[in-house]
């Protein structure tokens, strides 16, 4: 176990406990750090003494290195198994404490600030004071509750200037009942909208970017980010929009005054630009000032409202009830109970894509997460309280005005009519009115349907409903003006697109983005001097209704993937019933104006598509990421239960790459005739004590991960730490792998460096060879002339036992002691980071092979895997120029015959290869200086024992299993010359491929020494250009020629 420093801390006394300070003094045979002293005490009697030990106020009064939970300990948590400020270690807990007094006394010092808790000393605050000298000059930034920072700013941006304007003209057109099932309706999809909102927000601490914040993290940089984007362009646009709509009620009024400034078109410029000004001074000024003129609004607009209810109530003068106004009538309110379809909008949808923007706005607290005290509870609370108030406003208003005011009215004070007069049609005339004149004609001008200020008309006192006018289109733009930086602050911080960072600086303590207000300020009036915004209008409505059906969305997916880190701790949302406001929000999306949707999804997509092509480095654990672990899950699991079938047979490697970036060419390789059909799996086995290499394998194996997915190699990264080269590999074989997604071939380098490394390495060797077989894998043994190992030229470390300290003719090296293949142990480890940006070798797998051809010697049947391999690399475009020839033994005198023979076999496979070649002449004696090299090479490796009997050559041979004897010489002789002569035909027909595929021998087990078998692999393979791919199947079919 990893022994580790431990601080110096005060002396601590816990009376009647046995503590890590008594075992670590018994331990080292001394006084340990933690040893009682006089003076110094942790009873829970004396809690004053508590300050005098830090370990005690760390827990409950145990003198130990463990800590109490603490929130310091889960704040600002990302990815799993981050370090934690304040809380120890697991090696800190778990691995022999060695006192170390210049170590781990800072973190202590900063944990115990951390808690709150008392110093430990005149040090420690002294400390405290320098590392943190401005505390307390920082002010506190303006935080808001869920009543002025949410329900009121929602309230304000619900209500507009439909509210005054449009509702009761829809009461009229729809009548009471179908108003009422509208404004039921729009309130559904926005309360189903509020919960998912409140479930997300209370998931976790929300910080600023309130919308784009919550689909973000709960979805993702990829959907969060873009509408994130057009969010925050949607609400600079509708500042615009609003202040139009207050420029518009301004320009009437001083029509009627005969005061306009130029012409009606420029007035609405003039007075936009110097509205939007002036709101933009007021956000400026810091949220303060902005919350205190949303209250002012709100109290304009709840005036106005109170205003109009009284005005119901007044009995109505002659020239009100001229204009339809009766007060309240039963007979009028059962005439406007049921509808009276008028005009192109003459619709129940029609007038619901009129009504339904009135109902959308319950963003607006969230869009100021960062500003809210709690978020967590203000957003609930105020967003589905400001739903419930401003509905029953709608509720009341279509009643009330449904139940005083007739359709149609000529508002001529001559109209008047004793009651019952003959010709008199309408109810009016039971009030002494005729309008039967006008409504024939359709020429009335007031009434509910056709008089847009009706509740100006029926109110009190006029001018207080002009002001609620003013109130509604100015709260709605300076809520709008706020969001829009708020959410872009928090997206430019976040880096998901180019060019847009500079709007993210805060200013202030409330870091207020001055920048992003100018651009929502530019933008905004951009829009007001168009002063045409009828085009624009229905594309930000359906900007807001694709973050709704995000936000719902998000709230469904979150919760169907069963992710343990969904938590909300507001409970009362159904996952089905966002899923229904999700997809009721893009229906109405298409209800309101199809082509706008159209274009919203078409910007969606185009944003989207930017993100998944950039790959932002950000890790938010969104639900994107909960959900694929689960498909993984159960596809994996599904597997399990499906049998294997030949034709279903894909080739699963597990490489032996070492680290992968070591051999760029076997990672190569392997992952091109793999990528996106099969599993690869690159292992590594670190050779030494645990304790040393544990940590090494913690700390490489993301590096190692990040290199490939840089490489673009979808490969799995794996490794072990092992007393040995052959069991590390065994464990692979055993462990690697999950269910059916299980290694069937093992993939590894040809071992160059044979003849010169240790005796034990060459048989550790060729004992993973055996073991593959052993456990029924295929083998595929990787050769290039250059050789694979470039960790010399990567000035890196490299596991000793894999061609760590190779042959100097072989051009490869690395770090390591001379001759001994052993790491330096002084060497530091390379970062993750650096491993995963340094610069990628290039290696002939990456390059376009042109006209070449694929060389295959299918010498023996191996169930059709030297065959197959090939056959998958010709299928990719780099190589799909290639032709593959396909060489096979034979006879010279059926040589036509055993041609046809494996024609037709290869056309049953139905690979495509067509051009066969028998070779007649593969048992011919090979010449006699290819002969003597062979016996050159091996003869280092022989007993020269005479042929003796084989319990004294087992004597002789003790302690060195690799040596040959000279009958095992004699036995293999046939064998060893096929090798010799199978050089000379690749040499001759395979020279200038562009890789050649060989079946190589198998030495039995026991009795073929490995020394004889490295023999027969490196004479087969010499002296060839191309790279070789010796590969052996298990002897079990993997391809199949029938249907079933």
């Amino acid at each position: 176990m990893a022994e580790l420093p431990i601080p110096d801390l005060p002396p601590a006394r816990c009376s009647g406990r046995f503590t890590i300070s008594t075992l670590l003094g018994m331990e080292e045979g001394g006084r340990g750090p933690y040893t009682p002293t006089e003076g110094s005490s942790c009873d829970s009697v004396q809690p004053t003494h508590l300050s005098s030990s830090t370990l005690c106020t760390r827990t409950f009064g145990y003198n130990t290195v463990d800590v109490v939970p603490a929130y310091e300990h889960y704040a600002d948590s990302k990815g799993v198994g981050d370090p934690r400020k304040g809380r120890p270690s697991l090696a800190d807990l778990h691995s022999i404490l060695k006192p170390d007094p210049g170590r781990l006394r800072t973190p202590v010092s900063d944990l115990q600030q951390s808690n709150g808790l008392p110093e430990a000393g005149p040090e420690a605050g002294l400390e405290e004071a320098e590392g943190e000298p401005g505390r307390d000059s920082v002010p506190e930034p303006v935080r808001f509750g869920w009543v002025k920072g949410v329900m009121i700013r929602c309230m304000l941006n619900i209500w507009g200037v439909i509210l005054y304007l449009r509702l009761p003209w829809i009461t009229a057109q729809a009548g009471i009942a179908l108003t009422w099932l509208i404004i039921l309706m729009s309130v559904t999809v926005t309360t189903i909208t509020g919960l998912s909102i409140s479930a997300i927000s209370t998931n976790g601490k929300v910080k600023s970017g309130g919308t784009y914040f919550l689909i973000s993290r709960s979805l993702g940089p990829e959907l969060g980010g873009s509408i994130g984007l057009i969010f925050a362009f949607a609400n600079a646009v509708a500042v615009a929009m609003h202040t139009v709509g207050f420029a518009e009620t301004v320009r009437d009024l001083l029509q009627e005054h005969n005061s306009l400034i130029v012409d009606p078109t420029n007035d609405i410029r003039i007075i936009g630009v110097i509205t939007v000004t002036v709101l933009l001074g007021i956000s400026l000024a810091g949220m303060e000032w902005e919350a205190k003129a949303q209250i002012l609004f709100f109290l304009v607009i709840l005036v106005s409202f109170i205003n109009y209810l009284v005005g119901t109530v007044i009995p109505a003068t002659a020239e009100k009830q001229a204009k339809g106004f009766f007060s309240y009538r039963a007979d009028i309110f059962a005439q406007n109970f049921v509808p009276n379809w008028r005009g192109p909008e003459g619709s129940f949808f029609g007038l619901f894509s009129i009504f339904f923007p009135s109902a959308t706005g319950i963003l607006a607290g969230a869009n100021i997460s960062g500003d809210l005290k709690d978020p967590a509870v203000a957003i609930p609370k105020g967003t589905l309280m400001a739903i419930f108030w401003t509905t029953m406003s709608y509720l009341v208003l279509s009643a009330t005005i449904g139940a005083c005011v007739v359709r149609d009215a000529s508002g001529s004070l001559n109209d008047s009519v004793a009651v019952g007069s003959l010709g008199c049609e309408g109810l009016a005339c039971s009030f002494g009115w005729n309008f039967t004149a006008c409504t024939q004609q359709q020429s009335c001008r007031y009434g509910l349907s056709n008089y847009y200020q009706s509740m100006s008309m029926v109110s009190g006192f006029g001018p207080l409903i002009t002001a609620g006018i003013f109130g509604a289109t100015l709260s709605s733009a300076l809520a709008c003006l706020v969001s829009a930086p708020k959410v872009f602050q928090c997206l430019c911080k976040d880096q998901l697109y180019p060019l847009i960072g500079f709007f993210g600086k805060g200013y202030g303590r409330n870091s207020e983005p001055i920048r992003g207000y100018m651009l929502t300020y530019v933008i905004a009036v951009g829009f007001i001097l168009i002063a045409e915004l009828n085009a624009i209008a229905p594309i930000i409505s359906n900007f807001f209704l694709c973050s709704y059906a995000l936000i719902n969305f998000s709230c469904f997916h979150a919760s169907i993937t069963n992710s343990p880190g969904w938590r909300p701790s507001f409970r009362y949302y159904s996952k089905w019933a966002a899923l229904f406001g999700a997809a009721v929000s893009v229906v109405i999306m298409f209800l309101l104006t199809w082509w706008a949707a159209l274009i919203a999804f078409g910007i969606v997509i185009f944003l989207l598509g930017y993100v998944l092509y950039k790959k932002p480095d950000v890790n938010w654990g969104s639900s994107m990421q909960a959900s694929s672990y689960n498909m993984a899950l159960n596809y994996s699991v599904g597997l399990s239960e499906v049998d294997e079938h030949i034709k279903n047979y894909r080739p699963q490697c597990l490489v032996l790459t070492g680290p992968p970036n070591f051999r760029p060419a076997l990672v190569d390789f392997v992952g091109t005739f793999t990528k996106n059909l099969s599993l690869m799996l690159c292992g590594n086995v670190l050779i030494g004590p645990q304790k040393q290499k544990m940590p090494e394998s913690r700390l490489m194996a993301d590096g190692h991960t990040k290199w490939l997915m840089k490489r673009k190699i979808k490969a799995f990264y794996t490794d072990v730490v092992a007393e040995d080269l052959r069991s590390g590999v065994q464990m692979l074989i055993q462990a690697a792998g999950l269910g059916k997604m299980r290694p069937n071939i093992l993939v590894l380098g040809y071992k160059r460096n044979w003849r010169t490394a240790s005796p034990q390495s060459l048989e550790d060797y060729v004992g993973i060879l055996h073991d593959a077989f052993d456990f029924k894998y295929g083998v595929c043994l990787m050769r290039m002339k250059e050789g694979l190992n470039v960790s010399r030229v990567l000035q890196a470390h490299v596991n000793p036992t894999f061609e760590a300290a190779e042959h100097p003719e072989n051009g490869t090296g690395s770090r390591a002691a001379p001759g001994t293949g052993r790491l330096d142990p002084l060497a530091p480890a390379v970062d993750p980071t650096t491993l995963a940006s340094e610069q990628q070798a290039s290696t002939i797998f990456q390059n376009k092979q042109g006209k070449k051809t694929i060389d295959i010697y299918w010498l023996f049947d191996d169930g059709g895997l030297t065959l197959l391999i090939p056959y998958l690399l010709g299928r990719k475009k780099r190589w799909g120029k290639c032709k593959i020839r396909v060489f096979v033994g034979g006879q010279i005198n059926r040589m036509d015959e055993e041609r046809k023979a494996i024609v037709s076999l290869l056309s049953k496979f139905r690979l495509g290869f067509h051009e066969v070649h028998i070779l007649p002449d593969i048992n011919q004696k090979p010449r006699p200086e290819h002969i003597k090299r062979f016996d050159d090479l091996i003869a280092p490796f022989r007993l020269n024992d005479g042929f003796k009997d084989e319990a004294t050559v087992n004597e002789m041979r003790q302690g060195c299993p690799w040596k040959i004897s000279d009958e095992e010489v004699d036995k293999n002789r046939a064998k060893s010359l096929r090798q010799v002569r199978l050089n000379e035909i690749l040499l001759d027909y395979s020279r200038d491929a562009a890789l050649i595929a060989i079946t190589p021998p198998i030495g039995r087990k026991g009795r073929c020494p490995s020394s004889l078998y490295m023999a027969w692999l490196e004479t087969l393979s010499q002296d060839l250009r191309p790279p070789i791919i010796l590969t052996r199947g298990n002897q079990e079919n993997v391809l199949t020629f029938y249907c079933q």
